[in-house]
């Protein structure tokens, strides 16, 4: 049962004391807005930028890589796991580090390993930004520090954006939301306070510098409905993100439009592995149009939701005699 209600009297005094700059609300399964104020406006938003170093360590590098810890961790301040130089660790470990403790030295450790030279590797995430549709974005470095170089600069809604791609990667997902991580005698406690107060959340980051304020982007899921929330220069953020979640969980439904399974068609056979969700909200008719083509190999469909068109694309393998229908 939720407990919007009941959230919503606890955490009240708290919201009356939130002077947001900006914030988005979206829905983690088709990427629409469900509420904002100046979620294009573009600031400093410190650790929540390891959300793309992240992303982009997992994409490219391999988890289970061992080395000795470079130099180059000399030079960082701020947050730390305390890497020393020589110390062995795996990429792994220091994701972990990274999401669950914002270690800037892991980050730019991540960055001199995966991306052979820090410079190297934020061309890599400016380069994954531009792909996912980050306009408002601009990193420059893979911390999220802003002291020498103005920092990593963004969105609300780009960092939405971002975390949704993030969190449609499993990896990333099981590490980000993971409570504890136990590394070399320590055991590494998430900064993210939603994981132990909050029953639906799922994952999340937190940042935090003079010049960008308290960021923080969160996730949620409860009956196959994810929500993110993101704010930029906000106070009382862990309770003002609860309740935006509940509110969204609370206010829809998810309609499945193509369900996980094995399908052949045209002489193609197509995996569908996780059946793909819509939100709709419960006081609304359901309006959606679903179509679907064949091109060679891949089955193309889309869908069409008030104002919004969804694009999905499968690849599929030919197979010698058609088996099946489509969701038949």
């Amino acid at each position: 049962m939720r407990k919007l209600l009941i959230c919503g009297i606890m955490f009240m005094t708290c919201i009356c004391n939130v002077h947001a700059q900006s914030y988005c609300v979206m829905n983690g399964n088709d990427g629409s807005v469900v509420e904002s104020e100046q979620m294009h406006k573009t600031q400093s938003v410190a650790s929540i930028s390891k959300i793309m170093t992240a992303i982009v360590a997992i994409e490219e590098g391999k988890l289970d890589d061992r080395w000795q810890v470079s130099e180059a961790i000399c030079q960082v301040n701020g947050s730390s796991i305390y890497l020393k130089v020589g110390d062995e660790v795996t990429l792994r470990d220091l994701l972990y580090g990274l999401m669950l403790r914002s270690g800037n030295d892991a980050a730019v450790e991540i960055a001199e390993h995966v991306g052979g030279s820090v410079d190297q590797f934020v061309i890599k995430m400016n380069k994954k930004a531009k792909a996912i549709g980050m306009n408002d974005t601009v990193f420059h470095n893979p911390s999220g520090l802003d002291e020498t170089d103005g920092g990593n600069l963004s969105s609300a809604y780009d960092m939405a954006l971002l975390m949704r791609y993030a969190m449609q990667n499993d990896t990333f997902k099981e590490i980000a939301g993971s409570k504890y991580y136990d590394f070399k005698g320590n055991r590494w406690m998430n900064k993210n306070k939603l994981l132990f107060t909050f029953d639906n959340a799922t994952a999340g980051k937190t940042g935090y510098t003079k010049k960008a304020g308290r960021t923080l982007v969160s996730c949620a899921s409860e009956n196959d409905v994810d929500s993110i929330v993101v704010t930029l220069d906000m106070g009382g953020d862990f309770a003002f993100h609860q309740i935006k979640h509940e509110q969204q969980l609370n206010d829809y439904e998810a309609y499945p439009i193509i369900k996980a399974g094995t399908y052949q068609l045209n002489q193609y056979e197509f995996e569908i592995n996780k059946t793909i969700f819509i939100p709709i909200k419960k006081t609304e008719e359901l309006n959606l149009t679903v179509m679907s083509r064949i091109e060679n190999n891949l089955l193309k469909i889309t869908v069409k939701k008030a104002d919004m068109v969804l694009e999905y694309e499968f690849t599929g393998k030919k197979i010698n005699k058609q088996k099946g229908g489509w969701f038949s």
